[in-house]
């Protein structure tokens, strides 16, 4: 079961009351919680019934790999007799077969019809350091029927797999439609928490397209807390018709254990993907080529626009989609195909959502201005093309800032960041591309937001606002620019080492 280790915060909502207007007298209101404006009484008298017809549906799901055993790692009892000369194992096996052992992991699953196909996460079934698959997968059934399961096909980026069960007849659920559930509508979950199969949990859906990485089409779940454990991965989430509306996948805790905030990846995300391996097919989902990042504070105010609409795009690939449409980096994407850009429905999600080959209209804001471009969407690249096409590579040591006497901005003026001309020799020394123009930090005000930011020494600044930058000069005028036009922040775009540029908001440091 895949877990985030989560940090204790407190969230403070603030907004205005609003109630529901009653027949009677013009302006007459009545409470939200009065018998008049509450619903109809949902709350099952019990779940058992609904249990019991889903039960058998479900399955636990057990793999096996052998995994080598790290130097170290060996059996006590053989190092025992090495040490003391004594004949046993590893005596004269220099050249021996590394050594293995049995590794295992326990989940879930659920078949989807009649004829033995079942649906997981793909992290049950992925070999050891995320390469590969595991050597055998064991579906178990709730009458303790062990049968042994083929891997269909999976798709790393969604973490679903999905599995084939020699026979026919087996009992099935449906998939429900996700896009209608609603916060407060009640689901119930099956599954195999530590190894205890046929588990049922309740509760209620807690909140919907809650993001737990910040990044991705697929960070969009439902939060529910109906109990979800390690071990509940790949079981299904089911509405009160008994139909699948999510796939539990993850949970948010502190000590791995169930705190009563489980996720499951909704079912109009998943049933595309499962219904195309189960065709034999890749998962068709759209591309652009680019590297985006939500907008915060700071970039918002640096921009001039509203912190939860839009997408920044931080990297253009050269040569896909977006370069051809004319996106460029530090473009705002504010709206795909006629839908707003927004923390529920982030511009990956709705780019991976466009039929590969299709034109979809996409508004940016650049420099203040609101352009629409055309892109015709290509069909994502494997994970494995992506980190080709990445092409990241480590980064470089720090350099001695005393090697040249160019002048420097002092710390703790304008965004509290010193900063000299890059050089040749200095661009080796920082391991960025030879080709890189900018200033490279010499030192950070630890007191400044920069620093909070995570802006350190050897990083370089490429451009601030959209405007390159090769002079301690242009920066000053750019962030005079800056507050001339009442901005109380400036978007920097800063290279480290070969990785790829990193926009961030910095915040003017008042005078």
């Amino acid at each position: 079961m895949r877990y985030a280790y989560g940090v204790a915060a407190a969230l403070l909502i603030g907004g205005s009351a609003f109630s529901i207007v009653a027949p009677g007298p013009v302006g007459a209101q009545v409470a939200q919680n009065s018998p008049a404006a509450m619903p109809p009484r949902g709350a099952p008298v019990s779940f058992a019934d609904l249990a019991a017809r889903l039960q058998p549906a479900v399955v636990n799901i057990q793999t096996k790999q052998r995994v080598p055993v790290r130097q170290g790692q060996s059996d006590p009892l053989a190092e025992f007799l090495r040490r003391f000369g004594q004949p046993g194992q590893g005596q004269g096996q220099g050249d021996a077969a590394p050594q293995t052992r049995e590794s295992g992991s326990l989940g879930s699953g659920f078949f989807i019809s009649a004829d033995g196909y079942v649906v997981t996460n793909n992290h049950l079934i992925q070999g050891a350091g995320g390469t590969g698959t595991v050597d055998s997968v064991t579906v178990i059934m709730t009458d303790r029927r062990e049968l042994p399961a083929r891997i269909i096909g999976r798709d790393p980026a969604s973490d679903l797999a999905l599995l084939k069960v020699e026979g026919n007849g087996f009992p099935f659920v449906s998939w429900g439609d996700s896009q209608r559930a609603r916060v407060g509508d009640w689901v119930m979950a099956i599954g195999n928490p530590y190894g205890l199969g046929g588990t049922v949990t309740a509760g209620i859906i807690s909140a919907l397209h809650r993001g737990i990485t910040g990044a991705g089409a697929y960070d969009r779940y439902i939060q529910t807390d109906a109990s979800i454990n390690m071990g509940n991965s790949g079981g299904p989430m089911f509405d009160l018709n008994g139909n699948v509306i999510g796939i539990n996948s993850a949970l948010i805790s502190p000590t791995g254990a169930s705190v009563g905030i489980g996720l499951a990846i909704p079912a109009e995300l998943a049933r595309p993907v499962i219904d195309s391996l189960r065709r034999g097919q890749r998962p068709q989902r759209g591309y652009l080529g680019i590297g985006l990042l939500p907008l915060d504070e700071s970039s918002a105010a640096a921009l001039g626009i509203a912190k939860d609409r839009g997408e920044l795009v931080r990297s253009v690939v050269e040569g896909q989609p977006a370069a051809r449409a004319g996106l460029q980096q530090g473009d705002v994407i504010v709206r795909v195909g006629g839908r707003d850009v927004t923390p529920d429905e982030t511009a990956s999600y709705l780019i991976s959502n466009v039929t590969p080959g299709q034109r979809v209209p996409i508004e940016v804001i650049r420099d203040g201005r609101r352009l629409s471009l055309n892109a015709v969407v290509a069909q994502r690249p494997t994970d494995e093309e992506l980190a080709r096409i990445s092409g990241a590579t480590p980064e470089g040591q720090g350099f001695d800032p005393n090697d040249q006497n160019a002048p420097a901005v002092p710390a703790g003026q304008a965004l509290g960041l010193s900063l000299q001309p890059l050089t040749a020799d200095i661009a080796r020394a920082v391991n960025v591309p030879a080709t890189t123009r900018g200033l490279v930090v010499t030192n950070v005000d630890p007191n400044s937001d920069a620093a909070e930011k995570g802006i350190r020494r050897g990083d370089v600044i490429l451009s601030v606002n959209r405007q390159p930058v090769t002079t301690t000069a242009q920066v000053a005028a750019a962030v005079d620019a800056a507050r001339r036009a009442g901005r109380t922040a400036v978007l920097l775009f800063v290279k480290r080492g070969q990785s790829p540029e990193l926009p961030i908001g910095v915040d003017i440091v008042s005078r």
